[in-house]
């Protein structure tokens, strides 16, 4: 499937927004609602990882087909139908000029584009699908593969910012990028603080912590200055929540009033976690969300509790 091809299937986000939420019919709260959040799909992780060769390996990817296949069949046989379906990064495992990334991208946009086309995705830049050390040509790339790498969409009376967390672990070769999100995200921020939304959310790869802010630096988290930094910044103006992935393990903590949700992977488990999505619910006064493995969701659907969530006024 070509970019053009896939541009068509997935609306991308384009202009910092994403047109399957037109703003001006999406700022005003209108009662409880629900997304899915995935994390870290990442096709070809499974075989590196069994062999020992993380980096380079990983010329297979069927298990991650399959259990991406399963997510979407879950996804799509849930009703209510969820707002959103978002991807928190690390969509393929194949790094910028690595083997296997032309065909493990398009097995990926041929899976998503079974997700029912009233559930829009919200795609999410990680590590492998921008660089550790990402450059203005990976950036690019992916902007013309999955569409934006940060944006903003209004749902429901929600203000959600997808942000380039790469930007804040190494922009050493595209300072200008990270210098330009910096300041976007302070002008999204300004809204948060005038208190024109509901709710903000943040939607990233990296988590800023795994459970504690002042937890040692790890390959898992941001360091400890510039989570601290950005950790404020949230919670300052207002953000309820940030869902990541990365970790490939259920994890996450709170900072001041800020939830930090780190949710386990639909591809390779790291951990004791299974295969995966997240159910969150959105309500008035707070954001309730559950991990639930594929089996699970495919074969009992969301808990009544949880629905319940979404009856209250």
């Amino acid at each position: 499937m070509s970019a053009a091809e896939a541009g068509g299937v997935f609306r991308r986000a384009r202009g910092r927004t994403l047109d399957a939420f037109p703003s001006e019919k999406e700022r005003e709260w209108k009662g409880p609602f629900y997304f899915i959040q995935g994390a870290d799909p990442q096709f070809g992780l499974m075989k590196a990882w069994s062999t020992g060769d993380s980096d380079s390996g990983g010329d297979e990817w069927g298990q991650e087909i399959r259990l991406t296949e399963q997510a979407v069949q879950a996804i799509n046989k849930l009703k209510p139908k969820p707002r959103f379906f978002v991807l928190c990064g690390d969509l393929i495992h194949a790094m910028p000029g690595m083997p296997w990334r032309k065909e493990q991208t398009a097995d990926l946009q041929r899976v998503l584009t079974q997700v029912d086309s009233d559930i829009p995705l919200v795609l999410v830049s990680g590590n492998h699908d921008v660089g550790n050390t990402p450059t203005p040509e990976t950036v690019a790339e992916f902007q013309q593969t999955w569409g934006d790498d940060y944006f903003s969409f209004w749902v429901g009376g929600v203000l959600c910012l997808v942000l380039n967390s790469q930007f804040w672990y190494d922009a050493s070769r595209c300072p200008a990028l990270k210098q330009a999100q910096d300041q976007w995200l302070d002008q999204q921020l300004s809204i948060v603080g005038q208190h024109k939304c509901q709710h903000a959310i943040v939607f990233q790869h990296i988590p800023l912590f795994l459970r504690s802010i002042d937890e040692d630096d790890d390959y898992f988290n941001l360091t400890k200055s510039v989570r601290k930094e950005i950790a404020n910044k949230l919670a300052g103006a207002g953000v309820t929540a940030v869902f990541s992935g990365h970790y490939h393990r259920n994890a996450g903590g709170t900072y001041q009033n800020l939830d930090m949700v780190v949710s386990s992977a639909i591809g390779c488990q790291l951990g004791q976690d299974t295969h995966g999505l997240r159910v969150v619910v959105v309500t008035a006064k707070k954001i309730v969300h559950r991990y639930y493995s594929l089996d699970e969701l495919s074969e009992k659907g969301i808990e009544d509790d949880l629905m319940g969530l979404m009856k209250e006024k």
